[in-house]
């Protein structure tokens, strides 16, 4: 096959460069993905028994203070309303999560003004008397105290990384927000955030409308790499290591299980995602869609949950360990990369980073402005 550009993954920044490279030029641009859909991990659908909107890798909510990000993405779509909410069950209980000054009146069954918990908290942490933590563990309770920490993040953490907290190295918690007013927004910090008004798959649709534009789906790159024809460069937005073929070895990944459940009730918990802390639940949250499209009317009889379960996959990477071991293999392939001439190596798995939506944008945008304009 033929094209001036090959854009190896449907995702968002593989969506963003087509899109800028087609719209900016009249190169031809050849997108591939082995899935059988575009849009990456963002991808949404209506779900067949419920005709709730779902987001198949788990709940995506745009939100940035980026203005840049903003004006681009609201270029192919309107947002609704929603702000997101996060609580997290503990012992049956439910709290707000980040730890706020309801979770901490609420965890401690006391009634303090923001300034006593601040004060309340302090003293909570000079217990442990940790001054340079070494591992997760210590960053955590360094930042929150002992109870806390083994209230909502020891559990969680075991779930997540299947390693107990102490194996893993601090910088994995390189902030842990702690608010001490109600402010209940997840997002506290974005001037903007909602979700797309006809769903994740239509603003991909509208990203690479353009005539010049070709998708090919179920197109595993390694398969067929020997049958393109790419006469510029190929933007390859898989895992770096698999690109050279692993030879200084795997870089490690989390990956996600997703065990859906319909439920035979309007509403099933109130919210869009739950976390689960205890180690009992071995689900580290549930999804419930509905709640995300509060604009729409659902079924009254039915909802759609989605349990999220952490697992080790290589063929589904999610959450990049940034062990030294990993840093230091991902600086090797980093080297390697950086003397190919005709290919660039980018987005979350190109990366191995854990980007939000609105900077895996804006680092598709300087891709585009430093690496693709003065040669189109």
């Amino acid at each position: 096959m033929k094209c001036d550009y090959l854009i190896v993954g449907a995702g968002l920044f593989g969506s963003v460069l087509a899109e800028r490279i087609a719209n900016n030029s009249d190169s031809k641009v050849l997108v591939i993905d082995k899935r059988s859909h575009i849009g990456g991990n963002c991808y949404s659908e209506l779900d067949a028994e419920t005709g709730i909107e779902v987001h198949r890798y788990g709940t995506h909510i745009f939100h940035t203070f980026s203005k840049k990000a903003w004006e681009y993405i609201t270029r192919f779509t309107e947002f609704n309303s929603y702000h997101h909410q996060v609580l997290s069950t503990y012992k049956n209980k439910v709290y707000q999560m980040p730890i706020n000054l309801e979770t901490i009146n609420s965890f401690y069954n006391l009634n303090l003004k923001p300034y006593e918990a601040e004060e309340f908290l302090k003293k909570e942490i000079e217990k442990e008397g940790i001054r340079e933590p070494k591992n997760l563990e210590e960053k955590a309770i360094s930042m929150v105290g002992r109870s806390l920490y083994e209230a909502f993040i020891k559990g969680y953490t075991i779930k997540q990384w299947e390693k107990d907290p102490r194996e893993l190295p601090p910088n994995i918690i390189r902030r842990l927000p702690v608010r001490f007013n109600y402010r209940e927004d997840y997002f506290v910090h974005a001037r903007w955030q909602g979700i797309p008004l006809n769903g994740y798959t239509k603003l991909f649709e509208r990203m690479l409308y353009a005539s010049n534009i070709q998708v090919e789906l179920n197109c595993d790159y390694f398969i067929h790499r020997n049958n393109f024809n790419v006469s510029r460069k190929t933007i390859f937005t898989g895992p770096i290591d698999r690109y050279f073929d692993y030879i200084y070895g795997a870089l490690e990944w989390r990956s996600v299980e997703f065990q859906k459940e319909i439920v035979d009730v309007e509403d099933y918990q109130g919210t869009s995602v739950m976390n689960y802390a205890d180690l009992e639940v071995k689900y580290t949250r549930t999804h419930e869609p509905r709640h995300l499209h509060p604009e729409r009317k659902h079924n009254k009889n039915k909802t759609v949950l989605f349990h999220e379960i952490s697992r080790h996959d290589l063929n589904a990477p999610s959450y990049p360990i940034k062990t030294d071991r990993n840093l230091d293999i991902l600086q090797k392939y980093k080297d390697l990369a950086r003397q190919e001439e005709k290919i660039i190596i980018g987005g979350r798995l190109g990366h191995y980073a854990y980007y939000d939506m609105d900077k895996t944008i804006l680092a598709a945008l300087k891709c585009y402005e430093e690496m693709i304009r003065k040669d189109i």
